[in-house]
């Protein structure tokens, strides 16, 4: 793991240096969880608390916080690649706007609070100051990068959660958080549908697999629309399919039981459209 995160800090170095030597900009890594550390400097377990901190409070509040750490944005300010990112990513809700990118370049040893449109009277340019100089900056003077980000995210959702917004769509929301647990489903109708099918005959098997299903599938989205298709569809499988036991299952999905994907545990972020007019502040260490 560490030899990987090496290699991912040396590519986006070169990347950075071939695109400032033909006077290109820095390049935007993708956007896929809350926490992008391209410098490998925190540790899988911080990256994993602070990514579920931001998505407990990302479905209690709805406002997208996201934090990205890169070696460099040379050949650009902090400013300008920021807004580069935000413009590209688009943390926040559409219309609502309320989006926030919390950027460390390290070797250039400066930081950004980039704010969305709708956060702007909020979390203002002084305040986003006040945050980077006295609660970021003084641990990163200490080395502790994991504090800084962890108290600076603190903060900015304190500032957040204080601002009367629209609430999440929780409509909306089902059918995403469902489909970050369809690996999961999946291997439970294999998994289900093959120990089953074995114990109880095809047919007797396949409803009791397909209610299973659905009835996960209902309790992870509260639709029962989402939670009937789910069970349909598991019902369909496990009496067409062939019934594949637990390992097996596991073997399908992720290579070796318990993990999902090839991630244990991982799903895949997006922006929601939140639009940036270049509110915020930047500081040094």
């Amino acid at each position: 793991m560490n030899l990987l995160k090496v290699a991912g800090t040396w590519l986006f170095v070169l990347s950075a240096f071939l695109s400032s030597g033909a006077g290109a900009q820095a390049p935007i890594p993708a956007l896929t969880t809350h926490v992008t550390d391209v410098t490998g400097t925190l540790a899988d377990a911080q990256r994993a608390s602070l990514e579920q901190t931001l998505q407990a409070f990302e479905a209690k509040k709805g406002s997208q916080i996201s934090v990205l750490m890169v070696p460099t944005t040379a050949p650009e300010t902090i400013e300008q690649y920021s807004l580069r990112v935000v413009e590209q990513w688009k943390p926040g809700r559409k219309n609502i706007d309320d989006g926030v990118l919390l950027i460390i370049a390290k070797e250039d040893r400066t930081l950004r609070i980039e704010v969305g449109y709708g956060l702007e009277g909020a979390l203002t340019d002084a305040t986003s100051s006040r945050i980077i100089n006295e609660t970021i900056v003084p641990r990163f003077k200490q080395g502790d990068y994991y504090g800084g980000v962890a108290a600076g995210v603190d903060s900015i959702m304190r500032v957040v959660d204080g601002e009367p917004l629209p609430p999440p769509d929780q409509r909306a929301s089902g059918p995403v958080q469902l489909a970050h647990y369809l690996p999961v489903l999946f291997v439970l109708t294999l998994v289900a549908g093959g120990v089953l099918r074995v114990l109880l005959g095809r047919l007797p098997g396949a409803v009791v697999t397909g209610g299973a299903v659905a009835l996960v599938a209902w309790m992870l989205s509260g639709a029962l629309f989402i939670a009937a298709v789910a069970g349909v569809i598991a019902l369909a499988f496990t009496l067409l399919g062939s019934g594949l036991g637990a390992v097996a299952g596991a073997r399908v999905i992720g290579g070796q039981p318990g993990r999902f994907g090839g991630d244990s545990g991982r799903t895949i972020f997006r922006g929601g459209g939140g639009g940036f007019g270049g509110g915020g502040a930047s500081g040094r260490w």
